[in-house]
């Protein structure tokens, strides 16, 4: 399997930090966290800003991000470093050839990209929705993983970002995007 969980130390800069938690030892219940099991007594490590939670390698989002791996080779888009689980994954796949990592905090940049020194990548600093690729660039995978919590009002953030790097992309996705969907005609 290319997704697992990520190494990087526990560490702040600013209103950013990086922490290891342990999900409760409840026997073979599944403990929940934020509406999605996970089983009980292992240690996952997740990104904060302040109190809210960014991202973390639970099996969940290890889920969420199964598209994506799968679709990359070549060269790959990542707009979202978050913990650099996508990247650490997608970069074991030897078809992958060039990986630009696009990322709006330098804290979340200066903590988690020195796991990541391949001569495949690149991390830029910039925002996603005005970040201009090189002229010219084609990528085979873009993947667009900006937000905090699933939710429905991330629908049109999402459709610009597609339409944005829709004639740039063979294949692209949104984290939760289905899920998202799901939530707007549900209503909840």
């Amino acid at each position: 399997m290319l997704m697992e969980k990520v190494q990087i130390p526990e560490q702040q800069r600013g209103d950013w930090r990086i922490e290891r938690f342990k999900t409760s030892d409840i026997g073979t219940l599944m403990y929940t966290f934020q509406g999605r099991g996970m089983p009980a007594g292992e240690e996952y490590t997740r990104l904060l800003r302040g109190d809210t939670l960014v991202m973390s390698d639970t099996p969940a989002e290890m889920r969420d991000h199964y598209e994506a791996v799968y679709q990359a080779k070549g060269s790959c888009l990542i707009n979202g470093l978050g913990l650099g689980m996508v990247l650490k994954a997608i970069l074991k796949k030897p078809e992958v050839t060039d990986v630009t990592v696009v990322e709006l905090s330098p804290e979340v940049i200066e903590m988690v990209s020195p796991q990541y020194q391949d001569e495949r990548v690149e991390i830029v600093h910039a925002d996603a929705l005005t970040y201009k690729p090189p002229v010219g660039k084609r990528y085979q995978m873009v993947w667009h993983d900006i937000w905090d919590n699933i939710c429905s009002d991330n629908l049109p953030l999402m459709q610009k970002l597609h339409r944005k790097y829709g004639k740039k992309a063979d294949w692209q996705g949104s984290w939760c995007h289905d899920q998202c969907k799901r939530q707007r005609v549900c209503g909840y």
